[in-house]
């Protein structure tokens, strides 16, 4: 089902029926012309530039292969020019792009499923073309079907990303969203609320609740809740009837026979529903839909720790760490200059921290901090929060001039790679703990051990320094059970950003 969507969910506005604070009116187009919603404009943008990235992919194929000459191929016993083949190409490329709902609203502007339609896509489409190619006996050139494939992939996915960043800094002023009617428990709905609001890059913004269950435990969640209007389950109904009221989102507290009859009240009308899963943290590959009649069973893929996938894993790491200590060479002399001239001591900072499996391995950085930085822990200790496991302060004393810029930066963390290409750590993983945090673990937060540490990771990514103790050790669980080779690659790439912004370093 579609979802009618929002400009702005920012000035509150009377609509009849049910009276929904945070929505702001709808732009409408002159009289008599359709309004076309920001999702609609979003899907226009990505198939011209999914069209201008595949054809200039093709293009470039044409020029390496054949150069400024014409070529043809034999087909039936006739010949064809490359690029007539080129455009049959392109329409199998773009049509494979638009069946795999690559342009869909709900993997738009967060997660890693629109790269992994995209790669699934493209790869199909060139299997397509290359079965048809056997069977119909057309000699089409192997360097041009080697060419194009992957600088197509690269354009297409590259343009996504610019589409993305774009569209996560118009939902990050409060634009393009989608307004969601949450239901559930006080607590259910409280903790959606907040998710929602934490995450806007999803796309969500809640604008009202319904809750199933009234009571005590109602008050400690009204605070999370403030300003948003409260109405029955039973006018759901006619709130999905609000042309800006996008989805309805069943945080819990539903029996299964109110779910469908929620359900077939929103059949005819444009409003998503959406329901909160009870499998936290898993993520959407692991699950699959299991055929047992009567029940809507979903099968939950268990997590592994060895085998095929972590092989290539470690290949990754290999190839970009290695990558990494040769192309950036110069800034490692450049950096190690500077904490040398800045107070004459080592370039290098060697810690123990604890790896795979609890094993313990000396970590390097280079050094940001004086040389008497061990000496004076105690005394920097006490102006930290006593009950933190994760010891760090923003505006450590302790931190060097040129320590203040490489931490901004990151660039302190770059001999790190060295460790990854020795296979202590991996390019992407948990942040590396220290023994004495370890120690303090709870025993659900040592599955963070079951894999190796990484230089960066989802905590990283997702606000670094300015995360809590149990924000970080939720994100580097949730990735220790879901991890992929393509979220990593989307990882190393939300990598990049942070640290471009330097948000959240210290």
């Amino acid at each position: 089902m579609a979802a009618r969507v929002l400009v702005s969910p920012l000035a509150p506005v009377a609509v009849p029926g049910v009276a929904v604070p945070g929505l702001a009116p709808r732009r409408r187009a002159a009289a008599g012309t359709a309004t076309i919603s920001w999702d609609r404009r979003y899907r226009r943008g990505l198939m011209l530039t999914d069209a201008a990235a595949v054809a200039a992919a093709l293009v470039i194929a044409q020029l390496t292969r054949f150069g400024g000459g014409a070529a043809q191929l034999s087909v039936a016993g006739h010949g064809v020019d490359y690029p007539l083949v080129g455009l049959t190409i392109a329409v199998v490329w773009l049509a494979a792009l638009g069946a795999s709902d690559t342009r869909k609203r709900h993997v738009a502007g967060a997660g890693s499923e629109e790269y992994r339609r995209v790669l699934a896509a493209t790869l199909s489409a060139f299997g397509l073309l290359a079965i048809l190619s056997y069977l119909g006996a057309v000699q089409l050139s192997r360097f041009y079907f080697v060419v194009a494939l992957p600088v197509g992939l690269v354009l297409v996915l590259g343009a996504r990303l610019a589409w993305r960043l774009r569209l996560g800094r118009v939902r990050a002023q409060g634009h393009a969203m989608t307004g969601a009617v949450v239901v559930g428990g006080p607590g259910e709905v409280a903790a959606a609320v907040a998710e929602m609001r934490r995450h806007p890059e999803a796309g969500y913004v809640p604008v009202a609740v319904a809750l199933t269950t009234e009571g005590a435990t109602a008050e400690p969640a009204e605070a999370r809740t403030t300003g948003l209007r409260r109405f029955p389950v039973g006018d759901l109904r006619a709130a999905a009837r609000d042309p800006r009221v996008g989805a309805v989102l069943v945080a819990g507290g539903m029996p299964r026979e109110s779910v469908r009859a929620l359900a077939w009240d929103l059949e005819t009308s444009r409003t998503e529903l959406l329901l909160v899963s009870q499998l936290t943290d898993v993520a959407g590959p692991r699950l699959h839909q299991s055929p047992v009649d009567g029940l809507a069973v979903v099968h939950v893929d268990l997590p592994r720790f060895s085998g095929g996938a972590h092989a290539l894993k470690r290949a990754m790491d290999i190839v970009l760490s290695a990558a990494a200590l040769v192309l950036l060479a110069p800034l490692y002399a450049a950096v190690a200059l500077a904490v040398r001239l800045d107070d004459g001591g080592p370039v290098l900072f060697r810690q123990e921290r604890v790896g795979q499996h609890g094993v313990p391995f000396v970590m390097h950085k280079f050094r940001s901090m004086t040389l008497d930085a061990e000496a004076r822990l105690a005394e920097v200790r006490e102006l930290a929060a006593a009950d933190r496991v994760l010891f760090k302060l923003a505006d450590d004393p302790r931190v060097t001039r040129v320590g203040r810029l490489l931490r901004r930066y990151s660039l302190d963390e770059l001999p790190q790679f060295w460790d990854v290409l020795r296979g202590r750590m991996s390019v992407v993983g948990p942040r590396p703990p220290l023994p004495a945090e370890v120690r303090a673990y709870q025993r659900h937060v040592h599955r963070r051990l079951l894999i190796k540490p990484g230089v960066t990771g989802l905590w990283q990514v997702s606000g670094r320094s300015d995360l809590g103790w149990d924000d970080g050790v939720r994100l580097d669980l949730r990735y220790v059970e879901n991890w992929s080779v393509s979220g990593d690659l989307v990882l190393v790439l939300r990598t990049v950003r942070a640290v471009l912004g330097g948000r959240g370093a210290y």
